[in-house]
């Protein structure tokens, strides 16, 4: 099997950061709380310069806070648009964005639950565990407007879904019980400096590259 798929298609060789991250400035990562991440974001309905400049944004800022995904409204943008890059559990990297993406019910059937750690970008220095299906299938566009299908399972499967959730405009913690949520939050307040300390870090060794 093709150990890299783009915009879910195998490829022969990819780098290590996507050439849309060269070309990227970091934004700052909004945190639960802040209203942008707890509404519905809109669809987009603009193809061109712009919504390509976000996601070069959206891709930079991804790597710099060591993210495996990133939503729009994440950096404070209310459009449904996430970027991704994500290992599923066969090692398979899957690299790319979404724009207007619907996630499809699951198979009753067919789905089997995966209990495991979740962490957000937005929810900086906590892990809690999240139960998801094993299975995600996300129906939306490219950049330009071309459909796009993109499937995922294990891990890959659980960054579809999350990302997904962020346009619904949900968090993570919305999904956890209240004596979990209450741990997130305590996580949260004992390592959110070191959180941004790295993240500081790692944008001052780009600027001085």
């Amino acid at each position: 099997m093709p150990r890299v798929f783009v915009q879910g298609r195998p490829v022969d060789a990819y780098p290590r950061r996507a050439p849309e991250a060269g070309r990227g400035s970091v934004r700052r990562i909004t945190e639960v709380g802040e209203e942008v991440l707890h509404r519905p974001c809109r669809d987009v309905t603009e193809f061109g310069p712009d919504l390509a400049a976000l996601i070069d944004d959206m891709f930079l800022t991804m790597y710099v806070a060591d993210g495996a995904g990133l939503a729009a409204n994440q950096v404070g943008v209310d459009l449904r648009l996430f970027v991704y890059d994500c290992p599923d559990d066969e090692g398979v990297r899957h690299v790319g964005h979404l724009v207007n993406p619907v996630l499809e019910a699951p198979d009753a059937g067919g789905r089997r639950l995966l209990d495991e750690g979740e962490g957000c970008l937005s929810v900086p220095g906590a892990a809690m565990d999240v139960p998801r299906p094993d299975r995600a299938v996300v129906r939306g566009l490219d950049k330009d407007g071309g459909p796009l299908v993109i499937e995922g399972t294990g891990y890959f499967a659980r960054c579809l879904a999350h990302e997904t959730d962020h346009l619904d405009g949900h968090v993570y913690l919305d999904r956890l019980s209240r004596r979990d949520r209450k741990e997130a939050l305590r996580q949260v307040a004992d390592r959110r400096e070191a959180v941004f300390a790295r993240r500081a870090a790692r944008t001052a060794e780009l600027d001085e590259a």
